[in-house]
């Protein structure tokens, strides 16, 4: 497996950025770049961004029913949670004096839900930037009550107007996204949950560069 890593901010920063994207983020994400520099107080970032192949299958943790369309939802994450450990983080200096001192994975949507599920599976990021997170995923809160995450800051955020929706398993992101709160809260881990304005699709840029310049601005 393998996916097409591509590199933005500046290269000699001690704070590394993971981003899972696809065509869609890919179109914005200079703006983003710009954006994190901005809300951060221009700190020095290095982002690297990881387009995926198939995004309801290398994105999802476990099989699940397809919500739109045809498209069910696969169990790539794992491989592709893999790939980012082999290509990326093993990639990092052994000297620590030249390693990153801050390491952060986050997303948007479905990208965000698997940033977060990535916080449950190894303790490599200082941080998780979830933006918009498909937190309605069958069963993940109930995967977030049985497990302990395995870093320190959690950003999470939503749409006001996201889980205004007719589809049944999606109105219920409001609520997911509340519960995902006051779970990593009682683990006493520092969690943020941020309210924007609009729909799902307004702004993803603007919503992923505030998700990672929180966990910068700590």
């Amino acid at each position: 497996m393998s996916f097409e890593i591509s590199t933005y901010g500046e290269m000699n920063a001690d704070t590394l950025l993971i981003q899972m994207v696809d065509d869609h983020d890919l179109q914005v994400i200079e703006k983003e770049a710009a954006l994190i520099r901005e809300l951060s107080g221009g700190q020095k970032f290095c982002l690297k961004t990881v387009k995926v192949k198939i995004w309801n299958h290398d994105l999802s943790p476990w099989p699940a029913p397809a919500v739109f369309g045809n498209e069910d939802f696969g169990d790539g994450a794992a491989q592709s949670l893999l790939f980012l450990e082999q290509a990326i983080l093993s990639d990092l200096p052994e000297d620590p004096a030249a390693a990153y001192s801050r390491i952060y994975i986050g997303g948007y949507s479905l990208a965000g839900l698997f940033a977060l599920w990535a916080g449950y599976q190894t303790d490599r990021f200082d941080g998780i930037a979830a933006a918009s997170p498909s937190i309605w995923f069958p069963d993940f809160l109930e995967y977030m009550r049985k497990n302990k995450i395995r870093t320190e800051a959690v950003y999470l955020s939503l749409g006001d107007r996201e889980e205004k929706t007719k589809n049944p398993l999606m109105s219920q992101v409001g609520n997911a996204i509340r519960d995902a709160e006051t779970i990593l809260k009682k683990e006493g881990k520092e969690c943020i949950l941020e309210w924007n304005k609009g729909n799902h699709f307004k702004q993803p840029d603007l919503r992923t560069a505030k998700a990672f310049a929180w966990l910068m601005n700590r």
